[in-house]
């Protein structure tokens, strides 16, 4: 029996005895429900609760719009709480973006958690009346994150792991930063760490991500789509009309096309697309058009598409730093496109100025004092290009799957490096992992 199966049959072993015991956990979920209705102003919303977990609810939380200073407003955030044990483990999401639903955690499944997802602060329905974009900062919102973990971690005194994909792996990291004693196991997933607006490790990336032939090809798809653009272009007018979409943030249809063919290469490698799939030179034109809108970069330049994320865009143009293009790559086929740092997605009326000092400090943080973080990224995904690349002192560990994307999570893992990441899981929590799931 390896160690997974053998992990999981201790686990299956306690999980039966806590069925047993089945009215002591309803009775201790009585402390979470009266910590809920204490919460001054909160809005709570029992939910139908996945089998992983005992009970759920969907709760607004009053927070500060400036945690500084308090009377200056608040807004209502959105949390996502479920409840399995008092015992247990606490999976603390940190998500980057909106969340619009509860789900389980891949973490909150090998460890058999208790586990709360935050929407993140100016996004979804946490959103204060009055956009003052001041207050969207990484302090922040680590603050919203440190203040529902005070709140929790009254009743839940296990083990806190904290985690998020993407953008939320950023907020982990970030939060870990401001507040370095509410989690015991961080483990941010693809997230990038970078260092410039517009930071050129993308771009040696993009230079040599994979073969030769591949971003050959790539870049013989993107001169194609330009240079027959006459022909192709009453396939987006008329994508457009049925999609709905418009274009004038990005500056014209025209320009949001040359977007699209810009950040294909990109798109292309973050989401591990199939090279093989790529049309030939020559191909129909509404053969290219279909593989394009395909890629999904189109919608990304429509202004519904710009709407969605604006609140992404003013943080990574002001602390999280971002990436751009390089139209001079394209032979003078970009012909309509003036900003190639995305200024153009920025909130109307927000003015972000980068401060290259905020990651450089978070770095340094991760690097020295960062123990117990578990990064994940998979190795042909874009943003690894501006991982964290462990060479400091801090106890961590680090995996890049060979070939993996951006979709790339513990259970894509090799078996090899899958395994080290679940050992090292239960060394740091000190407590069996219930992994059965991971032998279906």
């Amino acid at each position: 029996m390896n160690k997974v199966s053998r992990l999981g049959s201790v686990w299956l072993l306690l999980w039966l005895t806590g069925s047993l015991l089945a009215g002591v956990g309803y009775a201790q979920q009585g402390a979470v429900s009266r910590l809920l209705e204490r919460i001054p102003g909160a809005k709570v919303r029992q939910i139908r609760a996945d089998t992983l977990f005992l009970k759920a609810w969907e709760v607004l939380l009053p927070q500060p719009v400036d945690h500084d200073h308090p009377g200056r407003g608040s807004f209502l955030q959105r949390l996502w709480v479920s409840y399995r044990d008092d015992r247990a483990p606490v999976v603390f999401v940190t998500e980057g973006y909106s969340a619009p639903a509860n789900y389980v955690s891949e973490l909150a499944r090998i460890t058999g958690a208790n586990q709360i997802i935050v929407e993140h602060r100016y996004f979804g329905r946490s959103l204060p009346d009055t956009l003052d974009w001041h207050y969207l900062t990484i302090r922040q919102a680590a603050a919203d994150h440190h203040r529902i973990y005070q709140l929790f971690h009254s009743v839940w005194k296990g083990k806190w792991i904290s985690t998020g994909i993407s953008k939320g792996g950023q907020t982990t990291m970030y939060y870990r930063y401001f507040y370095p004693e509410d989690a015991d196991i961080c483990v941010p997933y693809v997230g990038p760490l970078n260092h410039a607006a517009v930071d050129p490790r993308i771009f040696t990336f993009l230079d040599t991500v994979g073969s030769p032939e591949c971003r050959k090809k790539i870049r013989t798809f993107q001169m194609e789509v330009l240079k027959r653009r006459k022909e192709l272009f009453p396939f987006f007018q008329a994508w457009s009309k049925e999609k709905g979409y418009t274009w004038r943030r990005a500056g014209g249809d025209s320009a949001a096309y040359e977007y699209a063919v810009m950040e294909y290469p990109f798109s292309f490698w973050q989401w591990g697309m199939d090279c093989g799939k790529i049309p030939e030179k020559g191909q129909p034109a509404p053969t290219l058009f279909e593989y394009l809108a395909g890629t999904g970069t189109l919608e990304y330049f429509s202004d519904e598409g710009i709407r969605r994320y604006e609140a992404f865009y003013y943080q990574a143009l002001s602390e999280l730093g971002y990436y751009g293009y390089r139209s001079s790559l394209y032979a003078g086929e970009i012909r309509n496109v003036e900003d190639t740092t995305f200024l153009f997605a920025v909130p109307r009326g927000s003015h972000p100025h980068y401060d290259p000092a905020v990651m450089d400090r978070v770095e340094a943080f991760l690097q020295n004092r960062g123990d117990h973080f578990i990064y994940i990224y998979g190795g042909q995904d874009t943003w690894s290009a501006t991982a964290v690349r462990l060479h400091g002192p801090a106890r961590a560990l680090e995996v890049f799957s060979p070939g993996g994307c951006h979709a790339t999570r513990i259970r894509t893992l090799p078996p090899a490096m899958q395994q080290q990441v679940l050992d090292t899981l239960e060394q740091w929590l000190d407590f069996p992992l219930f992994t059965r799931w991971m032998k279906k």
